[in-house]
């Protein structure tokens, strides 16, 4: 039976006191699956300590790939380590547009690595890409730049078509398939071995099913959708 893993991506949403207050809601569903929640970084000991009871598992959306350090504004994956984080979030496409991050992405996950937390490395194609038939030429770019100083042992990929995050759009269960198909076979060929590929795109409810029953697809990395801990239930549930 497939292992299926729950990832959320709360992004600059939720306070502290809605933070404590969703998980006391989603504790009380008493689910059984594997779940990783990303809050903003002012949420994340609230966060712990909230789900401090549970098997629900709490991670960085973002790090700088040092301990410490004058480096203002910025996050210590380590410091989460010891409140008790799990994983890091890199290479999201926000964090790719937004803040013009690429280069330093095979430095973040091979410093998430090293301290011994999972490095969830997010990729995906724009629309014109898309449309334009580059999505395995860039999805290739991504994963041979940003895995470049990377090991198998502390890793998870998420596939996120740009196109799809935030919009209402949503890949088919077929193209989703087909780039983690890909995604994958570039990983044996690595020699990445046993590594989860999570699908990110306006997943909810009603498309879940379909999706995780697609061979190559071991979860989901959530957005909107987990926001409520009703639908996220449903998602969680399939």
């Amino acid at each position: 039976m497939k292992h299926k893993i729950f990832a959320a991506n709360w992004k600059m949403y939720k306070n502290p006191q809605a933070t404590r207050d969703f998980f006391k809601k989603m504790i009380s569903f008493d689910l059984k699956a594997e779940m990783i929640f990303f809050p903003s970084a002012l949420c994340v000991e609230a966060a712990i300590e909230a789900t401090k009871s549970s098997n629900i598992q709490i991670g960085m959306q973002n790090t700088y790939p040092q301990n410490e350090g004058a480096f203002t504004g910025e996050n210590s994956s380590a410091t989460a380590k010891s409140m008790g984080c799990t994983s890091v979030l890199v290479g999201h496409s926000e964090r790719r547009s937004l803040f013009h991050e690429n280069e330093i992405l095979a430095d973040k996950v091979q410093f998430v690595q090293s301290i011994g937390m999972k490095a969830v490395f997010c990729l995906g194609e724009t629309l014109e890409q898309r449309e334009t038939n580059q999505t395995e030429k860039v999805l290739s770019h991504q994963l041979e730049t940003g895995l470049s100083k990377a090991n198998s042992e502390n890793l998870m990929i998420a596939y996120e078509p740009v196109w799809a995050i935030g919009t209402g759009k949503t890949a088919s269960a077929a193209q989703a398939e087909a780039a983690h198909q890909f995604i994958s076979q570039w990983l044996e060929k690595k020699n990445f071995k046993k590594t989860p590929l999570l699908y990110g795109g306006s997943v909810k409810p009603e498309n879940a099913a379909e999706l995780i029953s697609q061979p190559h697809i071991s979860g989901f990395l959530v957005g909107g959708a987990s926001l409520d801990p009703e639908s996220f239930k449903k998602i969680c549930s399939v």
